[in-house]
């Protein structure tokens, strides 16, 4: 039986508090002083969210999305590209961490929120891709914000590069 009451919602609050605490590790290993933390990026991403005009999108939806997107990290840590975890990997590790997270609620937050990451993580739905778009988006965005406070103009150029992809003009 999962804890579901004052004590679980409190030790979800309380791990869910370390996303604030866990820097984007892609910014620690380009040495970027006082790196954004797991906890800055998404709420930067449920803003965007929240400002898209476009009727063709559940917005309320994609803040969810945005909000639950990178939770398990406050578990397993934020899992970049450079640290050479297989793709499979990564999900396994998160799903379980999901699965922990969740363990913690009443049994409808618990189905609502794994079912909103199970989304997101599958791009099941129109609102999961665009907010793998705005995930992608605010990387760049960082990444700009960063080489415009540093005067350091393309030193994060990489950033931008592995974007291409996803904002071709094709």
């Amino acid at each position: 039986m999962a804890a579901g009451g004052g004590a679980g919602l409190l030790s979800f609050l309380r791990l869910l508090g370390q996303l604030k605490r866990v820097p984007r590790t892609g910014w620690v290993y380009r040495n970027v002083a006082d790196p954004e933390s797991v906890s800055d990026h998404m709420y930067r991403m449920a803003m965007m969210a929240l400002v898209t005009e476009d009727k063709n999108l559940n917005k309320d939806r994609c803040i969810r999305l945005a909000l639950v997107h990178d939770m398990a990290e406050c578990i397993v840590g934020d899992i970049a590209p450079a640290d050479n975890i297989p793709k499979e990997e990564k999900h396994r590790r998160e799903e379980a961490a999901m699965q922990q997270l969740t363990q913690l609620l009443s049994e409808d937050l618990r189905k609502e929120i794994y079912e909103l990451w199970e989304e997101y993580e599958n791009q099941s739905s129109a609102e999961a891709k665009f907010v793998k778009q705005l995930d992608q988006c605010e990387m760049v965005l960082q990444a700009f914000e960063y080489e415009e406070l540093e005067n350091t103009p393309g030193r994060l150029q990489d950033f931008f590069d592995s974007t291409a992809e996803f904002y071709s003009l094709n």
